[in-house]
């Protein structure tokens, strides 16, 4: 195992260390308010998602538009283009620093669910254990989370600030990201046709394609459970209680 796939095992670690004791330690502790430093870290976090989106989407774009779907989904260029090699790469990196998102959670003794923990954790591991091997999809899969990135950072910038945000961008964010997971299940089965026909033209293996299917669609059982429960199920109780 080579130094960065062991890193991403050894941040994962300390994450679930970090998370299981620093609620213990806040159980009986006043809740910080952290409201600049979270203000500050969002849109941070936001600004860079913006131009990553910005940046692969259009590599993206001029691909799919001059060379088809297929190259789109199976180029590795992405990974050694000139502009989109430094955002290949930072995405990675980034992994390990949005694990922060929940240092502001546990210390302002917010509600820490299944899937924000879960999600951090096995995005990077995914993407710390893949980048190296350049498998196919990979541009979608980035560019996409970027994008979803700079709508979501966006919101906690502004909610962070004291802005008064619709609801509804809220449902649109829960509902972009289910459009991604759906997306990311359609990928991953491209590309594993495609690399049963053209191995080389379409580079994967098996074993990376089952944990990435296994990754999305457990990602898309998720947050559709979490929209049902976040806001259809909150609407339902207010219809009643009316």
């Amino acid at each position: 195992m080579d130094a960065g796939k062991l890193k991403s095992f050894l941040f994962s670690a300390l994450y679930a260390a970090f998370i299981f004791g620093g609620r213990h330690l806040m159980n009986k502790r006043a809740k910080f308010e952290l409201r600049k430093p979270l203000v500050l870290w969002s849109l941070t976090l936001a600004v860079f998602s913006i131009f990553g989106a910005l940046r692969t989407g259009a590599y993206m774009v001029y691909i799919l538009m001059t060379k088809g779907l297929k190259q789109s989904v199976c180029d590795q260029g992405f990974y050694i283009g000139p502009v989109s090699k430094f955002w290949a790469y930072a995405f990675v990196l980034s992994k390990a620093p949005e694990l922060g998102d929940t240092i502001f959670i546990i210390l302002r003794k917010q509600k820490l669910i299944f899937l924000h923990w879960y999600h951090h954790i096995t995005v990077l591991l995914y993407s710390w254990y893949s980048y190296k091997d350049m498998v196919a999809g990979g541009g979608w899969f980035m560019t996409m989370n970027y994008g979803v990135h700079a709508v979501m950072y966006s919101y906690y910038a502004l909610r962070a600030a004291g802005f008064r945000v619709s609801r509804k961008f809220a449902m649109f964010i829960t509902l972009s990201q289910i459009t991604q997971m759906m997306m990311g299940c359609v990928i991953n089965y491209l590309v594993f046709n495609w690399m049963q026909h053209d191995n080389d033209q379409c580079y994967s293996h098996f074993l990376n394609i089952f944990w990435s299917s296994l990754m999305y669609l457990s990602y898309l059982v998720l947050f559709c459970h979490f929209f049902f429960e976040a806001y259809i199920g909150k609407m339902k109780k207010t219809t009643k209680a009316e």
